[in-house]
């Protein structure tokens, strides 16, 4: 695996039980994953939220009201920062635990792993990945299975 960012930061906030929730550690090593050879600098944010709060922001940002497993808001850059000013903000993922956990159970996978693929989308999303037509999804997608397996996990789309 290709070393990760020389400069990384991960704040990682709970807004439900830690209960069966990866600790901070877990999700800096995926991000680190996801961003090794891409990016050198990184600062983000990741919140682990209930059902409620994850449905309010997918309805607010998205105009779908229900929760969903990852959110990405990618950090918008201010203009006009002075010469050698250097800003690595990434942007901030939002990961609903309910939503997680159920999908984990009905799709037969470990939680954890399901975590680390949702944190690695939801990175590669800030990085400016997208999967909005076929052959993107399918060169995100790839990309994916890469970083996962890296991380010894296996294909998450495999019988998804």
């Amino acid at each position: 695996m290709t070393k990760g960012p020389s400069r990384l930061d991960v704040a990682v906030g709970y807004a439900v039980p830690r209960k069966g929730i990866p600790a901070a550690p877990s999700f800096r090593r995926w991000v680190a994953a996801a961003l090794a050879g891409r990016i050198r600098e990184a600062d983000l944010a990741i919140r682990v939220v209930g059902t409620r709060e994850g449905r309010a922001l997918n309805r607010h940002y998205r105009g779908r009201d229900y929760a969903t497993n990852v959110l990405s808001f990618p950090a918008d850059v201010p203009e006009g920062l002075p010469e050698g000013v250097h800003l690595p903000l990434l942007g901030d993922l939002v990961i609903c635990a309910p939503v997680v956990a159920r999908e984990a159970r009905q799709q037969g996978k470990q939680p954890a792993a399901h975590y680390a693929h949702l944190t690695v989308h939801g990175t590669l999303h800030l990085l400016g990945w997208n999967h909005e037509d076929p052959r993107e999804a399918e060169c995100m997608e790839q990309l994916e299975r890469e970083i996962l397996a890296g991380l010894g996990i296996a294909d998450p789309y495999l019988d998804a």
